[in-house]
Order: structure tokens, then sequence, then C-alpha cells
């Protein structure tokens, strides 16, 4: 058995992910409804629950599945969070049935972390990127999310990009406004419409398609980065 990453829809455009490792562990991130996850998770078992920022609708439903698994919860401390059993940041490296990296990624939410997971690989990135868009700055700076998105440019092409939320079709219709010749971007809006028509995620995608694909991955400077997303709030 491989190593297995699963989109669990919740509340109305989120996504929690669970990941079962080859020795039966479960990982669940972002746990935004304990209600949905428990559709999925039913009586099998929960290992850790890692929460990436402390935004309810990804931390609403981390204690009630805490007490019915057992769960160990991870995430930065920062204040408005669930209770910690441990508190990481950015450079820790711990295990919970594989290899998890730590990254700070601070832009979108204080104390934002992201979670990658080389064996897989896939990267949990919250709300900081999104397939062809990136969070809002509710709670930093453009400079912060800029230098927070840079830290995945060293991670493989083959990356699963696992986001927080349902945002592709409509980051697909901005992003085809600042590159309309993007023949990437076209032929990925062809493929998302017809997942979605079949009531199916976009995610995860691939960091490597995200490379062609997202502005926001693809703008050289600060400056750039902070227009793009100025414009995208206008859009």
């Amino acid at each position: 058995m491989s190593y297995q990453v699963q989109a669990i829809p919740v509340l109305s455009d989120n996504y929690a992910w669970l990941v079962t490792c080859p020795g039966g562990e479960r990982i669940l991130v972002d746990p935004g409804c304990a209600e949905d996850c428990m559709k999925v998770l039913d009586e099998g078992r929960l290992d850790w629950i890692l929460l990436t920022h402390h935004h309810a609708d990804h931390t609403g439903g981390t204690d009630i599945l805490r007490e019915r698994y057992g769960a160990e919860v991870i995430g930065a401390g920062t204040a408005r969070m669930p209770q910690l059993d441990r508190e990481v940041r950015g450079g820790d490296v711990f295990d919970c049935g594989l290899s998890v990296q730590v990254f700070a990624t601070p832009g979108h939410a204080i104390g934002h972390v992201s979670y990658f997971m080389p064996q897989i690989p896939a990267l949990f990135c919250g709300d900081v990127l999104f397939s062809v868009g990136c969070g809002r700055l509710l709670e930093g700076s453009a400079d912060e999310l800029f230098k927070s998105i840079r830290l995945f440019d060293a991670l493989p092409d083959e990356t699963l990009l696992c986001a927080g939320h349902e945002y592709t079709e409509s980051n697909i219709r901005f992003a085809r406004q600042i590159e309309p010749e993007n023949a990437a971007l076209k032929a990925y809006e062809s493929s998302v419409f017809a997942l979605r028509t079949e009531g199916r995620p976009s995610l995860p995608t691939y960091l490597g398609l995200e490379r062609q694909v997202n502005p926001f991955l693809r703008a050289p400077t600060v400056e750039s980065f902070a227009e793009l997303r100025r414009a995208k709030d206008a859009s």
C-alpha cells in the first residue's frame, strides 16, 4: 500500500485532507467541520490532526474529532488556535507515520504554517496558495505572502498541491484576463470545467502545473505580486 491523499469537502467550499500511510496511520489536515470529516473517517482510526492556521473554517472540527478518535493535534502556537498537543514552527521536522517538514508561511493569517510530506510528495498549504491563485491578505502583507510562496520554489514539480478551498474556477477566470495567451492555462481551464461539471474536486493539482498557470506563483517581484493581489481583490 502506498500513501493515499484524499480531499474531504467540508462546509461550503473548504477541503480537509486525509492522508493514509502504508502502516494504517491516518492524518487529517484542517478539519473545518467534524460532521463532514466523520462521513469519511467513519469508525476508522485518526492518529494526528494538523492545523495550518487559526481560522474557524480550518479548525472548527478539531475538538470533536480529538475527543472521538484520540488524535494528537499539531499546529503553530498562536492565539485563537484550539488546544495543541504539539506546537511547531517553520524549520521543524517531525514524524507522524511519515516525515513532515514545516514552513512558516504568514501573509494570509498570523502564524500560518504549511506542511510538506516529501515521501508522497505533497504540500498542505492551507490558504497561502490555491490552484491558480493565492490567499487574501487578511492578517499580513504582500511582502510576507510573496516570501511565503517563494519557499515552495525548491519543491519538486510532482508535489501534490493540497490547498484549503475550491476556488479554482474563479481563479482561472481572473488568470485568463492576466495571461489570455497562456496555452497551459487554457487547457487547464477545460480540465477543471470537466471535473467540476461532474461534481469532482479540482484538487489536488501539481506544483509543476501551477508553475505554468498560476500568475501569483509566476510573479517575479513582490511589487508585481502585490499588483496582482490588488487586481484580484477588485475583480
